[in-house]
């Protein structure tokens, strides 16, 4: 029977340079409860490292993690990679680490936290997660279909980071599985705004950077149940699936 979930598909931890320290496995899981979110992504900065405890911490809980990353281009556009399971999302990671220059400063950019599910400090990432990769979007987008994740493309609403904001437009090379409309902006507005991307489906997500954005900005979903691939259907509104737009 199908049913209505709350996601949001774009969360942040404290790995992510820009991300506050109270985003931490714990912390998140709870904020997710009191919010009644159904389902959420951990999306750090072009790393993966702090999903497993994500997960780990909401075990038992009446809430699914997906495994995934927020992936920059060598465009600096911003791509949600989005898995069902941690071996891909880590398969993702090892490529962008190996495309990824520079190291990061903390006085500059900030700390970038690898914690673990009891949030405990277990590390510190010093690779340029706010960094872009060496890779191009076509490159990035096709890695994660290849690896079975859907690709997102980031806040398209926003001038820095996003795929009209960096190119003007949506590349017909790239296959997006979805786009995604920030806080500033509504579903009519976008549809008026973006004339052309009305192909696409648009879903809604909190890019939260600190706890009290968790769930602030979210899509409702007709689901049979909050799972990858019930998400996948709904993105292709397919068997009654579908992301609900008011």
């Amino acid at each position: 029977m199908l049913g209505r979930f709350k996601g949001d598909l774009h969360v942040h931890t404290c790995l992510s340079p820009c991300g506050d320290l109270q985003m931490s496995p714990q912390k998140i899981t709870a904020q997710v409860l009191r919010q009644s979110i159904d389902i959420i992504a951990i999306c750090d900065h072009n790393s993966a490292e702090n999903v497993r405890p994500v997960m780990k911490a909401a075990e038992g809980k009446n809430v699914v993690v997906l495994p995934g990353m927020e992936v920059c281009s060598r465009e600096e556009i911003h791509v949600l990679a989005i898995f069902d399971n941690l071996v891909s999302a880590l398969g993702l990671q090892t490529l962008v680490y190996d495309h990824l220059p520079g190291k990061n400063d903390p006085k500059v950019f900030g700390l970038q936290v690898v914690a673990n599910e009891c949030d405990e400090v277990v590390g510190f990432q010093d690779r340029l997660l706010i960094g872009a990769t060496e890779l191009s979007i076509e490159q990035v987008v096709g890695e994660i279909h290849r690896r079975g994740g859907l690709a997102i493309a980031s806040h398209i609403d926003r001038e820095a980071y996003s795929v009209i904001g960096q190119l003007g437009f949506v590349p017909e090379s790239v296959r997006f599985d979805a786009l995604e409309l920030s806080s500033h902006i509504g579903y009519d507005e976008a549809l008026v705004r973006f004339p052309k991307c009305t192909g696409y489906t648009f879903v809604r997500n909190s890019d939260a950077h600190f706890i009290d954005d968790v769930g602030k900005n979210i899509s409702g979903y007709v689901l049979e149940q909050p799972s990858f691939q019930e998400i996948v259907k709904a993105l292709r509104n397919e068997d009654g699936r579908r992301v609900l737009t008011t």
